[in-house]
């Protein structure tokens, strides 16, 4: 499902801990999650109508991202 042209890393990404994040990598029926600074390693997979909710979840007002 996955391979080396379709991971991307989070717009949020950038310098200095950009590289401590997750990649993904998606398809019409599954999403992948990898670790960015272990790409070789396990990936994990969700359904994608899983994953978008989980997503959905993450960005509501009932999940506040805290900064620090």
């Amino acid at each position: 499902m996955a391979t080396h042209d379709n991971w991307r890393k989070s717009s949020y990404s950038g310098e200095g801990d950009g590289n401590a994040c997750v990649e993904i990598a998606a398809s019409p029926t599954r999403t992948a999650v990898r670790d960015s600074k272990a790409p070789a390693r396990a990936t994990l997979t969700f359904p994608t109508a899983a994953f978008a909710a989980f997503l959905d979840t993450l960005k509501s007002e009932e999940f506040p991202l805290r900064n620090g």
